[in-house]
């Protein structure tokens, strides 16, 4: 507690100095909410709802209701996708005038798929302090227990809602050797599964994770075809928000044989020189593999 006290004391006084100094008006706080579980909220994150001035949220009644659990009465703002580009300036204002302002999504990290980054860029631009509250965040969340390589991840957000498009962004990335992570919808899962088995292969290795942190969070894991069958046995299977993780493509650098030898050759190299956790990072760069999969395969060689 006393640590905590402390920490709010410095972050007092480092905005009190900077205000006095003139070189700063009001902080733009970018505040981290749960996706679920109350209990995620941090102290920090509640304590700076608490001192704001103004709190921008992308669904005010949502978000009213959060601020109410906490006990927090605030003046709010809708900031959501169709209005972000008015409303930053009126934002600015407010940022301009003194008064901290603090930007949260009706969910997790503001700006990963949610609104934010126009009034964020902005508010830089303009030479205001942009402060991060850090806290829950879905797709990392997903990827911390997924048991799929995550020294390299592409987050790709939603797929396009049309088949279509979705097919076409799927072909894309169909080469991509990083651990691909995609939102989706509870409406529209079963379509993107299929298309991602479709395109992507039946075979390739996926992880969902469905209403992570809630009451029911649930964690599909094995081949697409076997993650969508079992998809398709359960009742709640296409209930709740989706986060969809697909391993990525196995590294083309030849034949199999040829590969494996010319890396377990560079590996040896780098070894003569470097530790193994630095050669697996730097193997990683120069291949696209797993550097997992180098550590232990750099570790075997070392050994052996």
């Amino acid at each position: 507690m006393r640590e905590a006290e402390a920490l709010k004391d410095e972050v007092s006084d480092f905005t009190s100095s900077d205000r006095r100094k003139g070189e700063l008006k009001g902080t733009l706080y970018v505040v981290a909410t749960p996706i679920g579980n109350l209990d995620d909220l941090s102290p920090r994150a509640a304590r700076t709802l608490a001192s704001v001035d103004v709190v921008a949220a992308e669904d005010t009644r949502h978000s009213g209701r959060l601020l109410s659990h906490l006990g927090i009465q605030k003046r709010m703002v809708a900031l959501h996708d169709h209005n972000e580009k008015d409303r930053a300036a009126g934002i600015l204002t407010e940022l301009q005038a003194g008064r901290d302002v603090a930007l949260i999504s009706d969910a997790g990290t503001p700006l990963i798929s949610d609104p934010g980054y126009v009034l964020v860029r902005e508010a830089r631009a303009a030479g205001h302090r942009v402060s991060p509250i850090p806290g829950p965040c879905a797709l990392v969340a997903a990827l911390s227990v997924a048991g799929l390589p995550t020294d390299r991840f592409l987050y790709v957000g939603f797929l396009p809602a049309k088949r279509s498009g979705r097919r076409a962004s799927l072909e894309v990335l169909s080469s991509e050797v990083a651990t691909l992570v995609f939102y989706e919808s509870p409406h529209r899962i079963m379509e993107s599964v299929r298309d991602i088995a479709d395109v992507l292969g039946s075979d390739r290795e996926i992880v969902l994770g469905r209403e992570i942190t809630k009451t029911f969070e649930t964690f599909y894991s094995g081949s697409v075809a076997d993650v969508l069958a079992e998809l398709e046995r359960d009742p709640h299977g296409n209930r709740g928000e989706f986060v969809v993780m697909v391993r990525g493509a196995a590294a083309q650098a030849g034949s199999e044989e040829a590969a494996t030898m010319d890396v377990d050759r560079m590996l040896r190299v780098l070894l003569a020189e470097l530790p193994v956790k630095k050669v697996a990072k730097m193997a990683s760069e120069l291949t696209g593999l797993s550097k997992n999969e180098l550590y232990q395969r750099a570790l075997a060689l070392k050994d052996g």
